[in-house]
């Protein structure tokens, strides 16, 4: 009985450790563009078979770009954090750009977000090798004028 259950234990753990994890979102929006709205997912690299898609310009790229927004010259004294979020279809096209968090200031999260829309080369998300629609999300705060990328 006690080697059926070391058995038993030890299969259970290989299958939990070989499973993998995936991160599908609901959308309920009608997004233009999209592949499939059923099949949107959340990649993570650091898991076997998800590639996250990739901008053409490195995040320090796209650091320098936002910090070249007028907001941030303007108000060097402004500190505040925020997120954006992207939607890439399984084409490599950016299908939906919007703040998920907001920094207080609209016309800032408006200048973020048209740097955001200004980034169109990416490489697609794959799970398992298979293009999917990937949602990409970049977060960062904003002190002493300068606004840097998590």
């Amino acid at each position: 009985m006690k080697n059926l259950l070391v058995a038993l234990f030890a299969m259970v753990t290989y299958t939990t450790a070989q499973a993998q994890f995936v991160a599908k979102m609901e959308v309920k929006e009608d997004i233009p563009g999209i592949c499939d709205k059923d099949e949107v997912y959340a990649l993570f690299p650091m898991f076997k078979g998800q590639v996250e898609p990739k901008c053409s310009l490195s995040k320090e790229d796209i650091q320098d770009k936002l910090n070249e927004i007028p907001f941030l010259k303007e108000n060097p004294k402004f500190k505040g954090e925020g997120m954006m979020g992207l939607i890439i279809n399984c084409k490599g096209d950016v299908v939906k750009c919007a703040v998920d968090n907001k920094t207080g200031k609209d016309d800032l999260d408006k200048q973020i977000e048209d740097v955001f829309k200004t980034l169109t080369e990416w490489t697609i998300g794959t799970l398992n090798g298979n293009p999917v629609d990937a949602s990409k999300l970049y977060s960062y705060k904003i002190k002493g004028g300068e606004l840097t990328l998590n």
